[in-house]
């Protein structure tokens, strides 16, 4: 499956403290009506909470870290999945002494500082996440094969 797609509006924004990160996301992005397009961001948090999911079973396991963490990469994509706007990013996370955590960013991480960047991708056929029944996970359908 492809999609032609044409680059959009270049977009950068800085997120709350306190903040829920995905919701917080996924809110800028409806405010925005980005609707197809990349995400980047750098920063902090103040807790984290990520998934890693397990290819056989077909579910996430999380893990959550409750202390302070640099996000090293936040890296993502943007979809429609019932109609709204719908994030799916991956996180890199560094503690104090430079160990790694990363994985699919879930809900429950709270934002410290949140630099955004985002690249919006226009398309006479959108990019919508419909449930795959052979991976379990709700991935892209529509455009060409």
């Amino acid at each position: 499956m492809k999609v032609t797609v044409t680059p959009g509006r270049k977009l950068m924004a800085r997120l709350l403290k306190g903040d829920d990160l995905l919701p917080a996301l996924e809110k800028l992005c409806g405010e925005l009506d980005i609707r197809l397009g990349e995400i980047r961001a750098i920063g902090a948090v103040s807790r984290a909470r990520f998934g890693y999911y397990h290819q056989a079973q077909q579910k996430y396991e999380f893990l959550e870290l409750s202390r302070p963490l640099e996000i090293v990469s936040l890296l993502g994509n943007i979809s429609l999945k019932d109609g709204r706007p719908f994030v799916h990013g991956h996180i890199v996370l560094a503690d104090e002494k430079g160990g790694a955590f990363g994985g699919h960013l879930a809900e429950g991480t709270v934002i410290f500082a949140c630099e955004v960047a985002i690249q919006e991708y226009l398309s006479g056929e959108p990019l919508v996440r419909q449930f795959d029944e052979d991976s379990g996970l709700f991935l892209w359908s529509g455009g060409r094969s």
